[in-house]
């Protein structure tokens, strides 16, 4: 057997594209949830809870889209906001803004976005590979592109999202 081995113990692009297409294969249930016009999806299983908006405590010096931290229950949990992590021109607060509970690791972790639709279900046919162009989500982050009907989900890896040295959130969990 031919394997090829990247310089200085890296990953070589094929072993990347077999990692993601091992993490797609074993994701079927997506949240869907809305950023701006754009509609995407996270693996259903490390949801913990859906829940209004509510205003969290600031932290000085945190980056703008660190909104700061709740209390959930005696969890101090980090607040994210989506919207202003991808650089989305308008960020209203409205009755439909909602936080996602994300159980990353060890780690709980709430994303504020536009709002959430439903939970879908995507065969290995309906899941399209992400194309190369700059975005505002690094393509590593990328699953796939799911196509429903006439609906395309953005499949963000939560998990390495969130894990992600720009984050700064979570140490970065064995995959």
């Amino acid at each position: 057997m031919n394997q090829s081995i990247a310089p200085h113990g890296g990953v070589t692009p094929a072993q990347a594209i077999s990692s993601k297409e091992a993490a797609i294969a074993s994701i079927t249930e997506f949240l869907a949830f809305k950023l701006g016009a754009e509609e995407y999806g996270i693996d259903i299983l490390r949801v913990q809870e859906i829940r209004s908006y509510e205003e969290p405590t600031r932290f000085a010096n945190s980056p703008a889209f660190i909104k700061g931290v709740i209390n959930l229950r005696g969890v101090i949990v980090p607040i994210i906001d989506m919207r202003i992590k991808f650089n989305l021109e308008q960020v209203n607060y409205d009755t439909f803004t909602v936080v996602i509970v994300l159980n990353i690791g060890k780690q709980v972790v709430g994303m504020v976005v536009d709002g959430v639709s439903d939970v879908i279900t995507l065969t290995p046919d309906q899941l399209r590979p992400v194309p190369d162009f700059s975005s505002a989500v690094d393509s590593d982050h990328l699953l796939a592109i799911g196509a429903v009907e006439d609906r395309m989900l953005i499949l963000l890896d939560i998990e390495k999202l969130m894990t992600s040295t720009e984050m700064g959130l979570i140490a970065e969990t064995a995959h």
